[in-house]
């Protein structure tokens, strides 16, 4: 008889240990479900990854309509930094490029380096750019690349614009190759990286396309630079 007293509370509390497991369960499901699903891949996908491509030296009459496009399909915005000499008789691509989002910036008149000319020279070459510019998009430029990266403190106080460098530089315009370029990027860009690039050659616009198509498989969001460097 004690025995089979004994098997009886033992059997009773295997019961109440399984009805405790089996709720706990239940709510691990229901929380996870709340959730979106995988209570693993909602925590994993709430942290952000950005980036900002840039496009210096365009716009270019064939493959900055290309590199448009593509970056259209895929509701990619990018920053456009602008050589004022290119943009006579292109008007149309940098009013689509406003329309659609992207930031306009300038990369001087005829891509001088800044800081081997006077001042003088140095804020007409910028001057004449953010002019063709905004008679455009009818917005005051911002932002702009200086040619080669030069600039100085002396340049900041004459002219009243944000200098944007950049962060990951496949040096496409060296190598011309469209798996090199790629390869470079996806080798070294991180979250809040501005990644250089132009858009003057087939083989940039190609790179520039799969670079973005991967890094959105990773998780990546692309915005503009304005938002790199106030975030």
């Amino acid at each position: 008889m004690r025995r089979a007293k004994q098997f009886v509370r033992m059997a009773a509390l295997a019961g109440i240990c399984a009805l405790f497991l089996w709720q706990a369960i239940g709510r691990t499901e229901t929380g996870a479900a709340a959730a979106g699903g995988d209570g693993e891949a909602e925590v994993l996908d709430s942290y952000e990854k950005k980036a900002a491509l840039t496009f210096d030296d365009g716009p270019h009459p064939v493959y900055t309509e290309i590199l448009l496009d593509g970056l259209a399909e895929r509701g990619v915005k990018a920053t456009f930094f602008l050589i004022g000499t290119n943009i006579e008789g292109r008007e149309d691509l940098v009013r689509r490029m406003y329309e659609e989002g992207h930031r306009i910036g300038s990369h001087t008149y005829s891509h001088v380096q800044l800081t081997t000319v006077e001042i003088s020279a140095a804020c007409e070459e910028i001057e004449k750019t953010n002019a063709l510019i905004e008679s455009i998009t009818e917005e005051r430029v911002l932002y702009i690349r200086p040619p080669f990266g030069s600039w100085t403190e002396e340049l900041e106080c004459a002219v009243d614009m944000t200098p944007v460098m950049w962060s990951v530089d496949p040096m496409d315009w060296k190598t011309q190759n469209t798996e090199r370029v790629v390869t470079s990027v996806m080798n070294d860009v991180g979250d809040g990286d501005i990644i250089l690039l132009h858009d003057v050659y087939p083989t940039s616009v190609e790179a520039a396309l799969e670079i973005v198509d991967r890094l959105l498989a990773q998780g990546y969001t692309f915005v503009t630079v304005d938002e790199i460097i106030l975030d």
